[in-house]
């Protein structure tokens, strides 16, 4: 019996010419910290180190109101001031693998399939490197078939979901199956501080996170209607990691706001031209978080009114910028809130590159 009813789940996955997101799921560790938690831990930690002007960044940074709290994939938080490299990668390793299988298990379930009925997975992450890729793992600790398509991507940053759709988009095309596409970062696992705005901002902004979703043929959740990505190669020093002493260090630049907000504003000028919309055709608008700054100036140059922007911010204020998985925990607080059938939303991400990507989704039945 359960093999029939498999079959009938994977037959009813396959049906169909389109795309659909049948289901999202988000994972984050238990530790959580607010904000005031976590300048007390910087002061303590570097206050020694840092010129006043640091620690009056951390003061100011940190009291923002537009994070309450974020989650990192540690027990104890210093140990993401003290340990070294080799265990800051075995624990973007071990949690990166654990919170991308809780994801996957969730969204499987949510979708109403086995593992068994997989067919193809790609991940995505920017925070950490290991070969094999968290592709192999996830096949090893969820039990997925041996023989399926899987995919590491590495190198888009925040805006790193939307490119991963596109490759599972693809995938799912081309076998018929179901394909699980995820999105894992362990920002903490680039922990770095030091007397510059780029790492200060950081350490205010980034938390750990992890979302997947089941990409099916059968006509349910969100259709995938048409994609658009944009890129800048010579604004790549805007944002980007960069290796010092064999570590990661993330670079912001200080005038990011108005580049992202050009980039994003483009790239939804080509998404919607090639659907025949305009912006205020959109009811749903899944944004990256990026920061306040990012999302007002992302709002301003598109006219994105500021009632549509209630999700992305709060995923702000409860999780900061988890980098790539982000723009999913938007779009699954949409889903929850409701969308009626029919309504357009819009996923919209921005990152390392420069590069920002979109995705036009409708809401089925």
């Amino acid at each position: 019996m359960q093999e029939r009813d498999d079959s009938h789940r994977l037959a009813n996955c396959m049906c169909g010419d389109g795309a659909f997101v049948a289901s999202i799921a988000t994972a984050t560790p238990p530790f959580s910290a607010d904000q005031k938690f976590a300048a007390q831990l910087m002061k303590e930690h570097f206050g020694e180190r840092l010129t006043q002007r640091s620690l009056g960044l951390i003061r100011a940074t940190f009291s923002h109101r537009s994070i309450r709290k974020r989650h990192f994939a540690v027990e104890d938080p210093a140990q993401i001031i003290n340990e070294s490299a080799d265990q800051r990668v075995a624990r973007f390793t071990e949690k990166s693998v654990e919170l991308a299988s809780q994801a996957v298990a969730k969204a499987l379930d949510q979708a109403g399939l086995g593992v068994s009925e997989v067919k193809g997975v790609v991940v995505n992450t920017c925070t950490g490197y290991i070969c094999p890729g968290i592709s192999t793992y996830l096949l090893e600790r969820l039990g997925l078939p041996r023989n399926i398509r899987v995919y590491d991507m590495v190198g888009s940053g925040c805006g790193g979901a939307i490119p991963n759709l596109q490759v599972a988009e693809s995938l799912l095309k081309t076998l018929g199956g179901p394909v699980v596409s995820v999105s894992v970062e362990i920002c903490s696992a680039a922990f770095q501080m030091g007397d510059d705005l780029s790492l200060i901002l950081s350490n205010a902004l980034f938390g750990d996170g992890a979302a997947a979703a089941v990409l099916c043929r059968e006509p349910r959740g969100f259709e995938l209607i048409a994609s658009a990505g944009r890129y800048l190669p010579e604004q790549r020093e805007s944002i980007r990691f960069v290796h010092k002493q064999g570590q990661l260090h993330n670079q912001l630049a200080t005038d990011l706001p108005d580049l992202v907000r050009k980039a994003a504003a483009g790239v939804v000028e080509d998404l919607l031209a090639a659907a025949a919309l305009k912006p205020d055709d959109i009811g749903h608008w899944a944004l990256h978080t990026g920061g306040e700054k990012i999302i007002n100036a992302v709002r301003d140059e598109i006219g994105i009114p500021e009632k549509h922007l209630w999700a992305t911010r709060k995923v702000l204020s409860n999780y900061g910028n988890m980098s790539s998985p982000t723009v999913w925990f938007v779009l699954d607080e949409l889903r929850q809130s409701g969308i009626r059938p029919g309504e357009w939303c819009v996923m919209l991400s921005y990152g390392a590159g420069l590069s920002a990507h979109a995705y036009l989704l409708r809401k089925t039945a």
